[in-house]
């Protein structure tokens, strides 16, 4: 198997197992704030763990790495806490849909720092996608799923900025994974803490079954699942695991029908068909686009020796 086919299947791997995530915040029946606190705090023993033998092999995370982690982690807060207000807006599996706009978010903010120039694909795919975005808040639709459809848009665009930006941060970082993600999931438990009471606060003693849920969200998505994420963010193409990624919101709604019985309407189910389909076509050709520089330059490249 080649290396390029290994990393794509541990991108794959990674998308699915935090496409539980949704769902799991759902069964944990905690608030939003609450489930994204906890994700990550019974995360971080775990992820030290890792770290602390990454470092063995490595040595330890300094400089420019370290604080583009704690970044990260910033940014991951929000992202996390925007995320689990949309699943309170409009369920585990539109949020997850909305959430995954960063997508092309990603493209564009990788054109302008990375100079990996979006395609034409990606330039009419966009509005396309946004039509998308508008069925799935209900505007159109009576029956629109969700206890605050238009809200859960808000919260899922704002979710895919943080989150786009997050991806960013750690592949910018470093060719490490377990320590920059240890360090984010840190920075963002403190930082979640911290914001809690501007998003609706946090219960900081639930109950069980919530602890068995919020323990499981934990160790399998934010643990494992981003663990995989992490390791091929810096081995490949950023719009190219963006678009990976999208094995998620799709998953994830079919998840969200069978274990909560979640019946986004006709429309809405509509508008997640023209995102991800916007989405894969708009990505499709990001991945082989040259950078601005090789499109100026148009001179052949030479190895050296």
């Amino acid at each position: 198997m080649s290396a390029h086919r290994r990393i794509v299947l541990i991108a794959i791997a990674g998308a699915l197992i935090i496409s539980t995530s949704g769902p799991l915040v759902r069964l944990s029946e905690v608030s939003p704030a609450t489930s994204a606190l906890f994700r990550c705090a019974y995360a971080v023993p775990p992820m030290i763990v890792l770290a602390w033998l990454e470092r063995r092999r490595l040595g330890p995370l300094r400089g420019r790495p370290l604080m583009l982690a704690w970044a990260a982690g910033l940014l991951f807060a929000l992202d996390l806490l925007f995320w689990h207000h949309a699943i309170d807006y409009v369920g585990a599996g539109l949020a997850t849909v909305l959430g995954n706009l960063q997508v092309f978010i990603v493209a564009f903010a990788a054109w302008a720092v990375f100079r990996e120039r979006p395609s034409n694909q990606l330039m009419i795919a966009t509005p396309v996608v946004f039509a998308g975005v508008v069925l799935i808040s209900g505007v159109f639709d009576a029956d629109a799923y969700g206890a605050d459809p238009m809200l859960g848009v808000l919260a899922g665009v704002a979710t895919s900025v943080a989150y786009a930006a997050f991806l960013l941060l750690m592949k910018a970082g470093s060719q490490r994974s377990a320590g920059p993600l240890a360090h984010a999931t840190a920075v963002a438990t403190v930082a979640i803490a911290a914001m809690s009471p501007l998003f609706g606060g946090a219960d900081f003693t639930p109950d069980w079954p919530a602890h068995g849920w919020l323990l499981l969200l934990a160790l399998g998505p934010q643990v494992l699942g981003w663990s995989l994420i992490t390791y091929t963010l810096p081995r490949q193409p950023a719009a190219l695991t963006a678009l990976l990624l999208l094995v998620q919101p799709l998953t994830t709604v079919v998840l969200a029908k069978v274990t909560l019985a979640e019946n986004p309407s006709l429309l809405q189910l509509a508008g997640c068909l023209v995102i991800v389909a916007g989405v894969l076509y708009g990505s499709r050709r990001a991945q082989p686009a040259r950078t601005d520089a090789e499109q100026d330059e148009q001179v052949p490249k030479t190895s050296t020796v």
